[in-house]
């Protein structure tokens, strides 16, 4: 499925995604480009197919638009080379990316290399794809099982986006600001998929990233509170972990362990080591499938 196109090694569009991932290029970013150097994806590959095809997605992408999860391979894509090459002058400037990347999307601009499928283009006609998982699947998960713990279920609508560690500030002060008018004990569940701007040489995730902005912003949420933020894939960034929990012990207990602040670790993208000090790593595994990220804050009675 990572089928480069000619004149593009894997190594070189490896190498172009680890960038835009560290230059925190969200999601539709990241395959707008990626689209722009396969073979496969953007709907050439239900272009390329001789027979009926089917599409069964299930979704990582905030929106459901299948046109951007897995890259779309078997839908229209609206994207284009001139998006393409956007993205690489917004997330660092082209000088950052391989130069056979950079030159084959700029020929892709100059006419010089066909576009990807667009909407109405016959090739497709005989291609149909359907979300049968969609991203906010997690979600009725959680509030089922909060329900049968005997929490009332409050369920953000607003989907978690943005730089992993301003979006958690946003989202706690969201939540103390509407408190006093919701019952407990508490479960407020959101979903999303944030990014990280990579700048140190430390480990970690952006689910990471989130639990730990959280941890000095817990006071006004209350006594009785743990927080969490989990990829569903139970794979946070390069890590083993599928994220972290905090509550308003964690900053006692690192301070005990000598651990400095959380802005330290955060300024070296260091959050997994923060966390497997204390033991507060959440482990699921690789789940085999992944609708995204999901945020979960309990509130006692």
């Amino acid at each position: 499925m990572a089928l480069p196109a000619p004149g593009i090694t894997l190594e070189a569009k490896q190498h172009t995604a680890r960038t835009l991932m560290a230059q925190s290029a969200d999601i539709y970013e990241l395959n707008t480009v990626r689209k722009h150097l396969s073979l496969i994806k953007g709907g050439r590959l239900a272009a390329a197919s001789r027979g009926q095809v089917v599409t069964l997605a299930v979704s990582d992408v905030v929106g459901d638009d299948l046109s951007v999860i897995a890259s779309g391979p078997t839908v229209a894509d609206e994207s284009t080379f001139a998006d393409a090459l956007r993205v690489l002058s917004t997330r660092g400037g082209v000088i950052r990316y391989p130069p056979d990347v950079v030159s084959h999307i700029q020929r892709g601009v100059a006419g010089e290399i066909p576009e990807s499928p667009k909407r109405g283009d016959p090739r497709l006609a005989r291609a149909s794809a359907h979300v049968i998982g969609p991203q906010r699947g997690a979600i009725d998960g959680a509030r089922r099982a909060a329900d049968a713990l005997g929490y009332h279920v409050h369920v953000v609508p607003e989907p978690v986006t943005g730089e992993a560690r301003v979006s958690a500030r946003s989202h706690l002060a969201m939540v103390a600001e509407s408190l006093s008018s919701l019952p407990r004990p508490l479960c407020v569940i959101s979903s999303g998929e944030t990014t990280v701007t990579v700048v140190g040489r430390g480990k970690g995730g952006r689910n990471q990233e989130f639990a730990l902005a959280m941890a000095p912003l817990l006071e006004p949420v209350g006594a009785n509170v743990v927080a969490t933020s989990i990829g569903t894939d139970g794979i946070d960034g390069p890590t083993d972990a599928a994220g972290a929990v905090v509550d308003p012990t964690t900053l006692r207990r690192a301070e005990a362990q000598g651990l400095a602040q959380p802005q330290t670790f955060l300024d070296n993208n260091n959050a997994y080591e923060f966390f497997d000090r204390l033991g507060d790593l959440v482990h699921t595994g690789p789940t085999n499938t992944n609708v995204g990220d999901l945020q979960i804050i309990l509130i006692g009675s």
